[in-house]
């Protein structure tokens, strides 16, 4: 075991490292509980993110799908493709563009997320109730402050 100690960064350098860490290991909690529960569904969570993106804001060419779901290019694309293959989106070509298409949830495609959303959104309710409301809304907007000033 190496007893060596810590190097320290300054006292504020090292609280931030160890926030960011903290940060990061909630995530993966969290993301963690979601992987679980949507796997009982049959969904990875990059197909839940594609369908809960067209379910809740409409219809999106893959661009803005990518973006709204903080997705990468290449791994969108095989969501899709095979988010289509299973009938759960249709793609039709943009109007406006002939090289994008336009996605759109199916029947099929709403079906699971409204079975599949709100004991989703629940699920996130619980993991959070050890924080009053009071924190809840602190913790939102420090983290929203965070987000907007990087």
């Amino acid at each position: 075991m190496n007893n060596k100690p810590l190097k320290s960064y300054g006292k504020r350098t090292d609280k931030a490292m160890k926030t960011v860490v903290k940060l990061e290991r909630t995530n993966l909690k969290l993301n963690h509980l979601t992987v679980n529960y949507l796997s009982k569904h049959d969904l990875t969570f990059n197909q839940f993110k594609v369908l809960e993106v067209l379910y809740h804001k409409g219809n999106l060419n893959i661009g803005s799908i990518t973006k709204l779901t903080m997705g990468t290019p290449g791994n969108t694309t095989v969501v899709i493709k095979n988010l289509l293959r299973d009938n759960w989106i249709t793609s039709i070509k943009d109007p406006n563009d002939n090289r994008a298409s336009i996605l759109s949830i199916t029947e099929k495609g709403t079906q699971i997320i409204e079975q599949v959303f709100p004991n989703h959104a629940k699920n996130l309710k619980i993991a959070l109730e050890v924080l009053s409301d009071e924190e809840l809304n602190t913790l939102y907007d420090l983290l929203d402050k965070i987000y907007k000033a990087n």
